[in-house]
């Protein structure tokens, strides 16, 4: 099968890349060419895909470009180039699967497409987003898990595909260190009264290592220095420490990442936001180490709970996470790696994606 992929052109896409959209895009790409497929992306000249044929929209991505005086007219320019390369190139290929960010700009050119498209909606539900994908026909829409396709009222979205990990980089270990992981990112975003919005949690995590004395690794990128000066910083001791660099972007290494998943004795993933699906929680499960997470979005349709971490309430707050700690050697490590390889492996998410390729290649949406 000729499958046309339409990236984001926020980041490039590469192996050493770690931000979530752009790297189920690259192991999608390469999950397709292992099966015998033909790959083609369209996205930025920099992404580094083994085996695929880039066709560039863009030079570098746009969180690498130099400062424009109107970076919103820069970006949106090269978003409808981008549109209209899907309508040139589209004929070329059995199928065009959309990823861009956002989701809906290539939409806008989908009705003159003779070739059938699918989208993969990667983002958080709000309801201007949900109001914006109302207006176009649902066919060929793809959540990431069964809690976000719930999370758009107005859109109809006929398909669920769960998101895959390379289960080999992310290796079982049995042997843990005795501190808790917390991975994410500082948001720049804030409430109307000027206060950074927590939606990763991060507060949780540390107000929890204060009142267990666990010992606690923070680590992510800031994409404002401000809330990590006011909200971590203050905060952090011989016991509670900040891991690697403070950049907009996550810079650590993958192999970084992995070694400290493989020894955390549990992950932390303690939102406050309705996650889409999270990534880290299949990475830690399938290193091998239990997730004690917060009950919101696709958290319990990753964790099961009791068997390869705890689902705590979030109206429970520290006292339910300090219980689900205290619980921690009930869980086998074992269970959460194989959990992890049975239904969230990049082979099962390039498989139903194939199967959905060939539904909609056959009418049938």
């Amino acid at each position: 099968m000729r499958v046309l992929l339409v990236s984001t052109l926020k980041r490039r896409l590469g192996p050493d890349v770690t931000a979530s959209r752009s790297r189920i895009i690259f192991e999608l790409a390469q999950g397709l060419l292992q099966k015998g497929h033909e790959v083609s992306i369209l996205g930025t000249g920099d992404s580094n895909v083994p085996g695929a044929r880039i066709i560039p929209i863009i030079p570098k991505a746009f969180v690498d470009l130099p400062s424009t005086e109107n970076p919103f007219y820069a970006e949106t320019g090269y978003l409808v180039q981008l549109a209209k390369a899907v309508e040139l190139h589209a004929s070329d290929y059995d199928v065009v699967h959309n990823h861009t960010y956002p989701e809906f700009i290539n939409l806008l050119i989908s009705r003159q497409l003779q070739t059938p498209m699918l989208t993969t909606i990667h983002a958080q539900a709000t309801a201007e987003f949900d109001q914006t994908l109302s207006l176009f026909s649902p066919t060929g829409f793809v959540s990431i898990s069964k809690a976000h396709q719930r999370m758009f009222p107005k859109t109809k979205i006929p398909y669920v595909v769960y998101n895959g990990i390379d289960t080999n980089v992310y290796a079982y270990q049995e042997k843990k260190d005795d501190y808790l992981l917390w991975l994410g990112r500082l948001g720049k975003a804030k409430d109307e009264k000027g206060n950074f919005i927590d939606a990763k949690g991060v507060a949780w995590a540390i107000k929890l290592a204060q009142e267990t004395g666990e010992r606690l690794i923070i680590s992510g990128n800031v994409e404002d220095m401000a809330f990590y000066d006011k909200e971590v910083k203050p905060h952090l001791t011989d016991r509670i420490v900040w891991y690697g660099p403070m950049e907009q972007e996550q810079v650590l290494k993958r192999e970084e990442i992995v070694k400290l998943m493989q020894e955390a004795k549990a992950f932390l993933m303690t939102i406050n936001w309705e996650e889409p699906f999270g990534l880290v929680m299949a990475e830690a499960g399938s290193c091998g180490t239990p997730v004690i997470a917060f009950d919101r979005g696709a958290v319990p349709e990753i964790v099961i709970d009791g068997k390869t971490g705890f689902v705590v309430p979030p109206h429970s707050g520290v006292e339910g996470l300090a219980s689900a700690l205290v619980r921690l050697k009930e869980v086998r490590s074992e269970a959460c790696r194989d959990h992890i390889v049975s239904h969230f492996s990049i082979d099962n998410m390039v498989s139903n994606y194939e199967k959905l390729y060939q539904n909609i290649r056959r009418g049938n949406q």
